[in-house]
């Protein structure tokens, strides 16, 4: 099969970063299982990153960036997917170590797919992505608590940096588990958008940025943080005896400014949610799930659909902390 299309394809040069739209065919993806057609990818942060220079995740040039991907099969020299079949893929190196979502083809391991559930489409899928797989990673590790503690219910939780693209899901999932959500963000202009996802309170992240207290009072059954710093110390001395304290990110900084006292005294457990190397059957758990706990007519306001050339013009927004919406690209627009 030769094909000609279009992807992003990123180069590095003894001088220079590349970054363009070109027009490749399928020998330059290489070898693999299972060749899909993309419908649609999207944007985090590690894709601007990628974007910009590479991030030092890339070491091997050409590449097609792209984290994400949503599609049909095209071809499939195995069992377990056949032509015509929707999938997802989120993770797995995927446009780092191999060809990524930014494209209009792919061929990557069967192992790195799932099926597509009935109840979303491949564009809803995207409109989640690894940032909203991680949120409902870190939605159930909150649950947890429920199950560790023989059904003790959790009430008060707490969302860190949830005008992101982690946080509005985890915001409205915590919401539709039947929690009491109260929101942080340094946007207090979208207080109504969050109240709209579900959170029943908002919080300005001023509160929380200032010099952590070894312990305080306990407010939180669970916490939902996206990024770090002194604002993830804060949330775990407010978090009461038993809480689970879900970490995914480190937007305000890498360093944990904090001691053995709150989870000595208190049994909290900080879990640390990795979104990357997770087990199949955890992904097809977290991907049936979407449809009870998303409301996509709510999170499409939000979204913003971009094509790949696009795509490149807007990405350096990502990095400076000025990106409105989510980004959704369609890769045949």
């Amino acid at each position: 099969m030769s094909k000609n299309f279009k992807a992003i394809v990123i180069n590095q040069s003894s001088e220079n970063f590349i970054r363009e739209v070109k027009e490749i065919n399928l020998d330059f993806l290489g070898e693999s299982e299972v060749l899909v057609k993309i419908d649609f990818s999207d944007l985090n942060f590690k894709d601007a990153m990628i974007l910009k220079d590479g991030g030092k995740l890339v070491k091997d040039f050409p590449k097609i960036p792209g984290i994400d991907f949503s599609g049909k099969v095209e071809e499939s020299n195995v069992s377990e997917f056949k032509k015509g079949d929707e999938v997802i893929l989120t993770g797995c190196r995927v446009g780092e170590i191999y060809h990524g979502g930014y494209s209009q083809y792919a061929r990557v391991k069967k192992d790195f797919l799932l099926k597509k559930p009935k109840e979303i489409s491949t564009k809803q899928s995207m409109m989640l992505g690894t940032a909203g797989f991680t949120a409902l990673l870190c939605a159930f590790a909150v649950k947890a608590r429920e199950e560790i503690l023989l059904g003790e219910k959790v009430k008060d939780v707490l969302v860190t940096g949830s005008t992101g693209g982690v946080g509005m899901i985890a915001v409205m999932a915590l919401s539709k588990m039947g929690y009491d959500v109260t929101a942080v963000t340094g946007k207090l202009d979208k207080s109504d958008y969050l109240k709209e996802l579900g959170a029943k309170n908002i919080i300005d992240r001023k509160e929380l940025e200032t010099k952590p207290r070894l312990i305080g009072k306990g407010m939180w059954d669970g916490v939902v943080d996206t990024v770090g710093g002194n604002i993830l110390a804060n949330a775990i001395s407010q978090t009461k005896h038993s809480g689970i304290v879900a970490a995914c990110g480190n937007a305000s900084g890498n360093e944990l400014n904090t001691s053995v006292i709150p989870f000595i005294l208190r049994g909290i457990k900080l879990w640390g949610v990795d979104s990357i190397l997770v087990s199949k059957k955890r992904k097809e758990f977290i991907w049936n799930e979407v449809s009870n706990l998303v409301d996509f007519n709510i999170l499409e306001k939000s979204i913003k659909i971009v094509n790949l050339e696009e795509l490149l013009n807007i990405f350096p927004n990502m990095l400076k902390g000025n990106m409105p919406n989510k980004i959704l690209v369609d890769v045949n627009k």
